[in-house]
C-alpha cells in the first residue's frame, strides 16, 4: 500500500494518491490532471477511483477530466447530485482497491454531501481517514458556505450536523488512525488550521477544540461559527462549476492564455476586450516599473486566491505581465480557481513595452525606519493597515486605519483621492496589491512601506492591541 499527500501551497490544498496492487485512487484532484496520471504510470498502476470529499468551493476539481482520460469512476458521498456521471456512494459502502479497502463515511457539516474516506490496510486494520473539509489539523470546516448557494441551509443547521458527524463517525476511531485533511493553514475553508498537514487522530482528540467529548452541542455550534468572516466571492461560482460540470480541459485554457502579444497587440486587446491586466512579477520589479492601470498580484504568494477574492467576474478577460518562463504557471493557477479567460501575455515584458514608447509608472516606497522618522515628525499622516481585521486586533500601529484588502472593492469610497496614504500589511505583498488597485482607481499619493508590520514593529513606533477603531469590519 502506498499513500502520498500532494500538497499545493498556493491554495493550501491537499490531494492524495493511494495505490495497492496495481490500482490507484486519487482524492480531490486539482484541475491539471497530468501529474496524477504520470504518477500512476511510473508505478505501473491503473487509476480506478476519483474520490471527491465534497463539492469544493475554493478550487475547480479535475475529477471530470481525469475520469475522461483514465476511465476511472468518480465517487461522491451520500446526497450528492452531480450534473454528470458519477457514483453516489451509500454511507458505509466499501470500495475495493487492490488489496486494501476504502469505507465511505457520510460526514455532513461543511456541506451536506461531505464524505470522509476510511482507508483500511491489507489486514483490514483502520489506517487513515481522508477528511476533506470535515476535519482539519486543529480545526474543522466552516459550515457557512452552502448558504451562499442554497440560502435555506443555515450555518447553524450545518454546524449541528458537523457536531454529529464528528462524534458519531470520527471520534469512535482509534487514536493511531492518521488524519489526512483537505487543507492546511492559509485556506479560507477554515479559520484556525495548523501549519501541519497531517496528524494522528489521538493527538487531535487532545488538542482540537472541535473534538472535545464534553462540549455541549450549543457550545460547539457557537465556537464553530464564531469569528467567521465573509468567504472569498468566487467560492459559490467554483461550487457551481464542480456541481454542474462541463468544465473545459485545462489544455484549452493554457493554449489561449499563453499567446504571446506584442506591445501593440497587447494594448489593442486591452482596449477591445475590456481586459484586466494582472502583473504577476516580483514585488520589487512591479514597484520599480509597471504599466499604468495594471494590478499587481504576484505569483510568489497566494496568487490564485487573491485573484478570486478581488476579481468579481470569472469570465473577465485577463492579460498577463509575467516572466516568460512563468506564463503557463500563471494561466494554470488562474484556471484552478475558475478564471479561464486569460487571453495572452506581454511578449518581451516591460522592457518591450518601454522600447515601443508606451508609458510606465512606479510605486513610491519607504523603509520602515524612514517611515518611522516621518511619523515621529507628523503623527497625523494617514496610515492604512490592509491586513485582516483579526491581524489588526492582535497588534497594530497606533492611529492606523484598518482597511483590509479582502474587502477593498466594497469600501473604496471611504478614501479620499486627494489625500496621501501610507500602506502596509504583514510583509509587503498585500499592501503592494492595494497600492496598485488604488493607483489604477486614480489615487495619486500612495506610498508603500517595505517589509510591512514585521519591520514596523521593530522601529519603536507606538503599538496598540485595542479593538478595531476605524474599520468597517
Amino acid at each position: 500500500m502506498k499513500v502520498e499527500q500532494i500538497y499545493t501551497g498556493c491554495l493550501a490544498e491537499a490531494a492524495y494518491y493511494i495505490e495497492s496492487d496495481g490500482e490507484a485512487a486519487i482524492i480531490d484532484p486539482l484541475r491539471e490532471v497530468q501529474p496524477y496520471m504520470d504518477r500512476a504510470a511510473r508505478n505501473g498502476a491503473r487509476i480506478k477511483y476519483i474520490l471527491e470529499t465534497h463539492f469544493h468551493a475554493d478550487f475547480v476539481s479535475g475529477h471530470q477530466e481525469l475520469a475522461a482520460k483514465t476511465g476511472a469512476q468518480i465517487v461522491f458521498g451520500p446526497t450528492a447530485s452531480p450534473g454528470y456521471a458519477a457514483h453516489v456512494a451509500q454511507d458505509g459502502e466499501v470500495l475495493q482497491l487492490g488489496r486494501v479497502t476504502i469505507k465511505v463515511l457520510h460526514t455532513p457539516g461543511h456541506t451536506l454531501e461531505s464524505a470522509t474516506y476510511l482507508l483500511r490496510d491489507e489486514s483490514g486494520k483502520n489506517y487513515a481517514i481522508f477528511t476533506g473539509d470535515t476535519l482539519f489539523i486543529g480545526d474543522v470546516g466552516r459550515p457557512d458556505l452552502v448558504q451562499k448557494v442554497k440560502p435555506d441551509i443555515t450555518p447553524d443547521y450545518l454546524a449541528g450536523l458537523l457536531y454529529d458527524s464528528l462524534r458519531n463517525k470520527i471520534l469512535p476511531l482509534a487514536d493511531d488512525v492518521i488524519v489526512y485533511p483537505g487543507h492546511g493553514a492559509g485556506s479560507a475553508c477554515g479559520k484556525n488550521m495548523s501549519k501541519e498537514t497531517t496528524d494522528t487522530l489521538g493527538h487531535q482528540k487532545r488538542v482540537n477544540y472541535a473534538l472535545q467529548r464534553g462540549t455541549p452541542r450549543e457550545e460547539f455550534i457557537k465556537a464553530v461559527l464564531d469569528g467567521l468572516v465573509a468567504p472569498p466571492q468566487y467560492f459559490p461560482y467554483n461550487v457551481l462549476m464542480n456541481v454542474q460540470g462541463g468544465i473545459p480541459a485545462v489544455e484549452e485554457v493554457i493554449k489561449k492564455g499563453t499567446r504571446a502579444l506584442t506591445p501593440e497587440a497587447f494594448q489593442w486587446a486591452w482596449e477591445q476586450e475590456a481586459a484586466l491586466v494582472i502583473d504577476t512579477r516580483s514585488k520589487e520589479a512591479f514597484a520599480e516599473c509597471f504599466i499604468p492601470g495594471s494590478i499587481f498580484i504576484g505569483l510568489d504568494d497566494n496568487f490564485a486566491p487573491w485573484v478570486g477574492t478581488l476579481v468579481a467576474n470569472l469570465e473577465q478577460p485577463i492579460l498577463l505581465v509575467a516572466d516568460e518562463d512563468r506564463v503557463e504557471e500563471a494561466v494554470v493557477r488562474l484556471s484552478r480557481v475558475g478564471y479561464d479567460h486569460a487571453i495572452g501575455y506581454l511578449k518581451g515584458g516591460i522592457a518591450a513595452w518601454k522600447e515601443d514608447g508606451y508609458s510606465t509608472d512606479s510605486i513610491d516606497e519607504l523603509s520602515a525606519d524612514v517611515f518611522a522618522s516621518l511619523h515621529n515628525i507628523n503623527k497625523n499622516i494617514h496610515v492604512l493597515d490592509v491586513r485582516r481585521a483579526s491581524e489588526y486586533r492582535t497588534q497594530h500601529l497606533e492611529g492606523a486605519m484598518n482597511f483590509p484588502l479582502d474587502f477593498i472593492n466594497a469600501h473604496m469610497d471611504e478614501l479620499d483621492k486627494d489625500e496621501a496614504y501610507y500602506l502596509h500589511c504583514a510583509g509587503g505583498y498585500r499592501s503592494l496589491i492595494t497600492a496598485s488597485i488604488l493607483k489604477a482607481r486614480g489615487f495619486r499619493y500612495i506610498v508603500n512601506i517595505k517589509g510591512g508590520f514585521k519591520t514596523l514593529s521593530g522601529t519603536g513606533l507606538p503599538l496598540t492591541t485595542y479593538e478595531v477603531q476605524a474599520s468597517m469590519l
